[in-house]
């Protein structure tokens, strides 16, 4: 099989806007173009630049294509829906701009459910009102991408309120397919108790975009124990380069190829922004990890020189 395959800022740590950690975004791009990546992901609202000649210039300078942007916002808050909103209003068009379908939408890491991640049993959950308030901002956010041409896909997401099965299978059965289809992501499905691969063939017809991440098991085993929180668990390392933790990406590619995935996929590794040095030689190991397992060409046709 052979896919197309970016990475994200969250690979350097970017997970806003706001931290003076964060490398420049021009830095990132080069050192995804230096691990012959040929994608990259927006990361957090603003991160990369919201206008599209500035960005278009960037990335045909690096060879690179934007392969998603991501609302990353807490969107059971119904006093945060009108910020989502305008947000989702100025990426999309954003995203229309520079030919990207897809808009990643995210329920944020929060301070509750961040300690309990990974916890399936002892997690609170939403009330059901709090539950119908994000359905509403995310049927929203949805009819907002269809009004760009772009396509909104829910990533259930560590730390956040749709993480566990339960929630997954509850949102889908809320939201049709005609509204949002799905991001799985092989990390957060093992850090939430999930097999990776029979997911992804359970949730096969939701299923239009892949993350690839890898989850050191005893890291994961020592953050859940002392409930350290999903931010610090991964500063303590507890996503690694792929084929260094524990998803059987061999099952993960027998899954892909039993439902025909043809996609992007986007490999991700959450560290702490001040780790960034550390990004560029995993990154290179997880890409040669994925064409040792054939899930790329060594080389990538137009992108590589």
């Amino acid at each position: 099989m052979s896919n197309l395959i970016a990475c994200a800022p969250c690979c350097w740590g970017v997970e806003s806007v706001d931290n003076p950690y964060n490398p420049s975004w021009m830095d990132v791009l080069s050192e995804a173009k230096q691990a012959r990546f040929v994608g990259t992901e927006l990361g957090p609202y603003g991160y990369l630049p919201l206008e599209a000649d500035t960005l278009n210039t960037a990335l045909h300078l690096k060879g690179l294509e934007v392969c998603a942007g991501t609302i990353f916002e807490p969107l059971s808050d119904a006093e945060k829906q009108a910020d989502i909103l305008e947000k989702t209003k100025q990426l999309c068009t954003l995203l229309q701009q520079i030919g990207t379908e897809r808009l990643v939408v995210i329920d944020c890491v929060n301070d509750i459910r961040s300690h309990y991640a990974g916890i399936s049993d002892e997690s609170p959950r939403l009330d059901d009102a709090r539950w119908t308030q994000m359905m509403e901002t995310i049927r929203k956010i949805s009819k907002i991408a269809k009004q760009h041409q772009i396509r909104a896909v829910v990533h259930p997401h560590a730390g956040g309120y749709i993480e566990y099965q339960d929630e997954i299978e509850r949102m889908l059965a809320d939201l049709s397919h005609d509204e949002v289809g799905l991001c799985l992501d092989t990390g957060h499905l093992y850090y939430a108790g999930m097999d990776p691969a029979t997911s992804l063939v359970k949730y096969a017809e939701r299923l239009d975009y892949v993350h690839f991440k890898d989850v050191d098991a005893a890291k994961l085993y020592q953050a859940v124990e002392k409930r350290v929180g999903f931010w610090q668990a991964c500063a303590d390392g507890v996503m690694c380069p792929l084929g260094e933790g524990a998803v059987n990406y061999d099952e993960v590619s027998q899954a892909l190829q039993e439902i025909g995935y043809k996609g992007w996929i986007a490999v991700e590794q959450e560290r702490d922004p001040r780790q960034a040095a550390t990004t560029l030689p995993d990154l290179k190991k997880s890409r040669k990890f994925l064409v040792d397992k054939g899930f790329v060409a060594s080389y990538s046709g137009k992108y590589e020189h």
